[in-house]
């Protein structure tokens, strides 16, 4: 019998990336050398993964992210997790927090513990660690603007605790230069916020050599309605900034980038995911090598990657669980070092426990169950895996070198470049959503009509009232004129900062002294601010 032979199809059909995928891939179009393109796990450029034996020899960090009104509800949450088999944290701050306001200021009101935790001072962070062996599980925390104060009470509170901060490991995402991109919660300008962070690399690598000091992070990117491309071209634009900004700082390059760690979404697309992870490796180590002279333990990109939280419908909700797992499978197939799977209840409200603990399980049974973890980039060689991870590659570096001409990340975020790029891809994905050209299963097909289930919130303004009434103990307790020396000494030794080129001195210890007085986040942060000045966006 001869066999049939498949006749082309006349549709055009596009990744969300708008990349052309062909109804058949052949050996030629996802051709690659493998020496130059590929290598073996563990090797340069690192396009099959970043360990020689990746999940055989140990799984991802299971990290599910957690921040629930007080400290000591999400230090709940965090030791529900834990037992479940959780093998990291992951804290979300609320709103003042990652603004440097207090929870007792006017300007907190309504907010105080609603997107995640409140922090104000140390006796907060004692709470939220509270009974966590600080020495065998890492952390980390999504803060940016006030990343170094936070950094500083977590440093305290082990030192309180007898924990040297040499065996400390986590990660704070400290990446201000995304805030200006896609999200929102800057306080400074960017010069001494990127010289802050500079510093932060100094500090990380002589004090706290096994914490992270930034996670660079495409994923707030993506959330803001980025492709796959821009998530790289973006993404790697601010790491070759933070990067050239430590250098000139006088740091040797290899001396801080094996600790620099990023942040990547995963979407539903599940081959333009894997082949996503795979180009942002080889990419990233053939930029560090080509425009620092790095070394190969410093063009190795190591990245957590949380599911995309603009996926998720409130409308028939179970439906997450799916895109959570295909989201998920992704980020394993791609060679992640740490996932977040997110609720499925999380576009109507906070995760439950029933529904964090599901998203929990779900990274295990992808990791003792899907035999994805058996061998290294087991998707490897394939046609179209192969030639879709070029093309990403290719892309996003055209992409970069637009950013690159333009002037660089900064000079990109001023002239508002990056923030139109991302709004009309936005766009131009609602319209596909509201044609029907892009499926929203439960959406815009196969919907049932029905309303969408309703959660119970938490009480916020009870929240609100506790926090604000154990911050009033800590004003009361607390010796006055040690936070007022504390603090002025890190506001003079700051002032340099907002400086392009002035002499600076180092912050770390003078912000662990403030603070370890009991300073707040909000009164280090207005002492900045009172040198440094605030952002506000050119319209």
């Amino acid at each position: 019998m001869t066999p049939s032979v498949a006749k082309p199809a006349t549709d055009e059909r596009f990744s969300p990336s708008d990349i052309p995928v062909p109804v058949v891939v052949r050996p030629e179009d996802g051709a690659v050398d493998y020496a130059r393109d590929l290598g073996d796990p563990g090797r340069f450029p690192f396009t099959r993964g970043v360990q020689p034996t990746m999940y055989r020899g140990r799984h991802w960090t299971m990290r599910q992210y957690a921040g629930f009104g007080t400290a000591s509800q999400t230090n709940a949450r965090f030791k529900l997790l834990l037992a479940a088999g959780q093998t990291g944290i992951s804290t979300a701050f609320d709103l003042p927090t990652q603004m440097g306001i207090d929870s007792d200021s006017p300007r907190a009101l309504g907010e105080v513990g609603r997107v995640g935790v409140a922090i104000d001072t140390v006796e907060d962070m004692h709470a939220l660690l509270a009974d966590l062996p600080l020495d065998r599980v890492s952390t980390s925390m999504t803060i940016n603007a006030t990343a170094a104060i936070l950094l500083a009470m977590y440093v305290v509170v082990a030192e309180e605790r007898g924990i040297p901060r040499a065996k400390l490991s986590g990660t704070v995402q400290n990446d201000v230069l995304k805030e200006y991109i896609a999200r929102g919660t800057y306080i400074y300008p960017p010069e001494p916020s990127l010289a802050l962070i500079a510093e932060m690399f100094r500090f990380c690598a002589e004090e706290v050599p096994q914490w992270n000091p930034i996670s660079i992070s495409g994923y707030h990117i993506r959330e803001a309605g980025a492709t796959a491309v821009q998530e790289l071209a973006f993404t790697f634009a601010n790491a070759m900034e933070y990067v050239r900004r430590a250098v000139a700082a006088g740091l040797p390059v290899d001396a801080f980038a094996p600790r620099l760690s990023f942040f990547f979404a995963a979407h539903n697309d599940l081959f333009e995911e894997v082949a996503k992870f795979r180009a942002a490796r080889r990419l990233y180590a053939r930029l560090m090598r080509e425009r620092f002279g790095a070394d190969d333990s410093s063009a190795r990109l190591r990245f957590h990657t949380q599911t995309g939280g603009v996926t998720l419908q409130a409308q028939q909700p179970l439906n997450n669980v799916v895109r959570v797992t295909i989201q998920a499978l992704s980020a394993v197939l791609g060679g992640t070092q740490s996932l977040h799977t997110n609720g499925y209840d999380e576009a109507l409200a906070l995760p439950t426990a029933e529904a964090a603990t599901l998203a929990l399980r779900t990274q295990q049974v992808v990791a003792y169950e899907s035999g994805a973890t058996q061998t290294v980039d087991p998707l490897a060689g394939s046609y179209y895996v192969e030639a879709l991870t070029t093309e990403l590659e290719t892309r996003a570096r055209a992409l970069l070198e637009e950013v690159d001409a333009i002037g660089g990340a900064p000079e990109a975020i001023a002239r508002g470049f990056f923030q139109e790029e991302i709004a009309r891809s936005a766009y131009e994905y609602q319209l596909r959503v509201e044609r029907g050209d892009a499926v929203v299963v439960g959406v815009n097909r196969f919907a049932d009509g029905e309303d969408p289930p309703v959660i119970p919130a938490p009480d916020f303004s009870a929240l609100e009232r506790d926090q604000v009434t154990r911050l009033a103990e800590v004003r009361r307790t607390r010796d006055g004129a040690a936070v007022e020396r504390t603090v002025a000494a890190l506001r003079d030794a700051a002032r340099p900062y907002a400086d392009a080129g002035a002499a600076r001195a180092p912050l770390g210890g003078l912000m662990e002294a403030a603070v370890r007085a009991r300073a707040l986040v909000g009164e280090i942060s207005d002492a900045l601010a009172e040198v440094w000045g605030r952002y506000r966006p050119v319209a």
